[in-house]
């Protein structure tokens, strides 16, 4: 989950398509997340990529705020993975 200075909360996979790296270990910038390894950059509204080296998006997941509680509607949608990165399985 990601909360912009915009008071946005989005809530996206955390695996950089291109590499497994962890988002969250990336530079929030507006709508956008860079991954720490390779500065993909993401948008956090659609999951599109906006910078490479990464080709895919992320998968995006729903947010409602219901009695400030924060609740989120996992996307069925199958994640976008990184090569050598199975779903489901620890690596």
């Amino acid at each position: 989950m990601f909360h912009t200075e915009e008071g946005e909360i989005f809530a996206v996979d955390d695996t950089c398509t291109h590499q497994d790296a962890s988002l969250a270990d990336g530079w929030l910038e507006g709508c956008e997340i860079e991954c720490p390894l390779h500065e993909s950059k993401f948008n956090l509204r659609t999951g599109q990529v906006d910078s490479p080296p990464a080709k895919l998006p992320i998968r995006t997941h729903t947010v409602h705020i219901e009695d400030d509680h924060i609740c989120v509607e996992m996307s069925d949608a199958q994640p976008n993975l990184p090569p050598g990165v199975k779903f489901g399985v620890e690596s």
